[in-house]
């Protein structure tokens, strides 16, 4: 009876000593996958002098795959455990069949939200650090999981967009962008006139050392795209560094709106005529 006994702490003590090695080691494989993991990418995008875009991708490949090594490292270590302890895991793999079975059936959305993002992935539609537009909803992509893209608009709000929703991705940031930019001045205006002083000013700032690097091309003047009813809209289109489209629009406005006014060049608002009974007609706004 007493040797069973010691047997039996003996096999206790074996037990426990197995699991604390075990859940040391998940421990320890958990820290190096997390630090010297993110290194080893670094690394790798350093020596191919792999350019901004590329890296988020590789880093956003990284923590996806981060993540699903991590939960795989743990349930094997869970595993592990129990058989060290002697308890059997094939009830386990029976219920984990049965609810496999279950989520077949019941939860298609989440396979299809698992299955679109691994494509996004794949096909590097976007990146962490891109601005998109998905499912309606416009903003920053803060991360990207199997089953949905985090988005954090300008007001700071964050959008959690499932992928298996998101069947056109806008992405505005992807390569280059291009700052579309409309300008209307009076019909009382010399068009060619306001032409050749809207290009020579968006070529003054493609010139700027403070805007050189942010401005690709050479500004690209269409020409006048609409008769509208109060003016005569110009258009002009700057192609752009991705992350300065909206900085390169709102500083060329403000260059625009100056040179037109020092030349003379009316910037029109809407007004109305009013006509009144008897043929009379008055200005109103």
């Amino acid at each position: 009876m007493f040797v069973a006994a010691g047997l039996s702490e003996n096999v206790t003590s074996h037990a426990a000593v197995s699991s604390y090695v075990i859940v040391g080691l998940v421990l320890v494989a958990t820290w190096a996958i997390t630090r010297w993991g993110h290194r080893a990418v670094d690394r790798v995008v350093e020596r191919r002098g792999t350019d901004s875009e590329r890296r988020q991708r590789i880093n956003t490949l990284w923590i996806v795959i981060r993540r699903v090594t991590l939960v795989a490292l743990w349930i094997l270590g869970l595993l592990m455990v129990l058989s060290v302890w002697s308890i059997s895991i094939a009830p386990l793999l029976a219920v984990g069949t049965i609810v496999g079975l279950a989520l077949g059936f019941g939860a298609q959305s989440l396979v299809k939200d698992l299955i679109a993002g691994f494509f996004i992935l794949v096909e590097n539609q976007f990146s962490i650090g891109d601005v998109v537009e998905i499912a309606g909803t416009s903003g920053t992509v803060q991360d990207i999981q199997l089953r949905v893209t985090v988005l954090r608009d300008l007001n700071g709000k964050a959008h959690y967009v499932p992928n298996g929703s998101i069947v056109v991705a806008t992405n505005y940031t992807q390569d280059f962008a291009t700052a579309v930019i409309d300008i209307g001045v009076s019909y009382d205006t010399d068009v060619d006139f306001a032409m050749s002083t809207i290009l020579d000013e968006a070529e003054a700032m493609q010139a700027d050392d403070e805007w050189q690097e942010s401005i690709l091309e050479t500004p690209q003047l269409l020409g006048v795209d609409e008769l509208a009813d109060s003016a005569v809209v110009i258009r002009i289109l700057l192609r752009v560094v991705p992350e300065q489209r909206w900085a390169v629009r709102r500083e060329f406005l403000r260059r625009v709106k100056i040179r037109l006014d020092a030349a003379g060049i009316e910037i029109p608002f809407p007004h109305r005529t009013l006509v009144m009974k008897g043929g009379e007609s008055a200005p109103g706004s």
